[in-house]
């Protein structure tokens, strides 16, 4: 990275209108999750929320990547889920309807179409999903008697049901809006600010249970500390771990197989042109972190229906196995779906989200790096492989480099992936309950790698920019 080269790119006045207008626009998301969804008082909701989230995992999965929306019951409740939903589904029929799949191979034209049709997937996704919750927050507020005297009208279902599909609506077009300006991709930014949003909470709900003294203080060399020992010492183990899984994520993340591009060279009239090398990088995890989101949000779509299934009958058995099967092992239902302690069913949920994240990774990777697409351009551009013919002896050479590194990669993914339940997993052997560390994990994952993607934006259009104006200096 060109540390200089971005503060330089600061005194330009694009670049701080781009930087500007992305700021704004977290400014006005983080806005937005203060707006309470009109239906009766917002507060009677927040039990019932409590209770949902500790009932599924979607639910904080989708607290998580809406910044907190599902637990203060913003308008952006629904959050990103609905355009992530639509964005499987499209993707999944693009591979399996061949005119769509060249649709999506006619160049920009084709990919504006496909974006279109995801935008009008998102909107009846957000209105289904919509309904769902505000059924299941108001079931839930009826059984524990929180807001027995208030009863919805048709005009409250549609009122409510319009803000937060409206609301998912506008968290769909404040992420293409950052991604016009071209510094990193704008939906992972917002997950990114979600998770970011709600740190202060955490840290400061550390701070407190760090300086609670009143069972004892840490004595550190003979040197009595105004820090509870038990945190301490959890809060320095996990901060180093913590240090170690961000390099080994930073590495893996930078990991690239470096293939060399030779031009042949042209003799047109008294001029030559090619006869250089040039390279083709082709990252260990090409997809990102996009395969754990949508491994974690088609993971835990079957608790959500399982939950509208025993809102609506409640002691259903196969809404109970739903909610059973597809929700994450946690230090929030441990207790109450393990009280004998580890069964095979715990180890469900995590072989699901590897197989899943696994799959993902190269299924995504497949939509991104197109083998044939890439060869059919070296050839048009008199580019080639040393010892590869072009055309297609290229694109399959390209597709077995991307398979070896595909299998390494999507591994390691998993397996970073699998870190937090292998942790609850240790402290159960060791204390008798889990940590609790299934979501954070994720968000960690999601958090350095979307740093890291758009920190290579920010360096990329940063040199870009200041080569401009080194030319125009020149020039004057």
């Amino acid at each position: 990275m060109h540390f200089k080269t971005i503060f330089k790119s600061l005194k330009n006045k694009d670049m701080l209108k781009r930087v500007g207008i992305i700021l704004g626009i977290l400014v006005a998301y983080r806005l937005l999750a203060q707006i309470p969804v009109p239906m009766g008082d917002a507060s009677t909701f927040k039990e019932a929320v409590s209770n949902l989230m500790e009932k599924s995992d979607f639910s904080n999965f989708l607290n998580l990547i809406s910044g907190g929306g599902l637990a203060s019951f913003s308008i952006i409740l629904v959050g990103l889920s609905p355009y992530i939903t639509g964005s499987i589904i499209i993707q999944l029929l693009t591979k399996a309807i061949p005119s769509l799949e060249e649709l999506s191979n006619d160049g920009e034209t084709g990919r504006r179409k496909i974006n279109q049709w995801t935008r009008m997937l998102t909107v009846p996704l957000a209105i289904v999903q919509s309904v769902a919750y505000i059924f299941i927050l108001y079931q839930s507020t009826v059984a524990a008697n929180i807001a027995s005297d208030f009863t919805p009208t048709a005009g409250d279902w549609i009122l409510s049901v319009t803000a937060m599909a409206t609301g998912s609506v506008i968290l769909m077009w404040l992420g293409e809006l950052i991604t016009e300006q071209g510094i990193g991709n704008g939906i992972s930014t917002l997950i990114f600010a979600s998770i970011i949003s709600q740190l202060p909470t955490t840290m400061a709900s550390l701070g407190a249970s760090l300086f609670d003294t009143s069972d004892g203080a840490l004595n550190l060399f003979g040197i009595e500390t105004p820090f509870n020992p038990v945190t301490f010492w959890i809060i320095l183990g996990f901060t180093i771990a913590m240090i170690v899984v961000i390099y080994c994520l930073v590495k893996l993340n930078e990991a690239q197989r470096i293939v060399t591009i030779n031009y042949a060279k042209r003799v047109h009239g008294n001029s030559s042109y090619g006869g250089i090398k040039s390279i083709l990088p082709i990252k260990l995890i090409a997809a990102g972190v996009v395969p754990v989101i949508f491994a974690t949000a088609f993971l835990s779509l079957p608790a959500l229906v399982g939950q509208v299934i025993t809102s609506m009958n409640p002691g259903n058995e196969f809404g109970e196995t739903l909610m059973a099967v597809f929700s994450a092992p946690s230090a929030s239902n441990f207790a109450s779906m393990y009280p004998d302690g580890i069964t095979g069913q715990w180890f469900v949920y995590p072989a699901l989200y590897f197989v899943l994240v696994f799959a993902f990774t190269y299924f995504y990777t497949s939509i991104i790096f197109n083998t044939k697409e890439i060869a059919d351009n070296l050839q048009k551009q008199g580019g080639f492989i040393e010892g590869v013919r072009p055309g297609i002896k290229t694109a399959e050479y390209l597709g077995k480099v991307v398979n070896r590194l595909d299998l390494f990669g999507a591994l390691a993914l998993g397996l970073i992936a699998m870190l937090p339940f292998i942790t609850d997993y240790v402290f159960i052997l060791t204390t008798g309950a889990p940590i609790g560390l299934s979501i954070s994990g994720t968000g960690l994952l999601i958090v350095v790698t979307v740093a890291l993607e758009n920190l290579r934006s920010v360096d990329s259009r940063a040199l870009m920019i200041t080569y401009d104006d080194f030319n125009n200096e020149s020039e004057d």
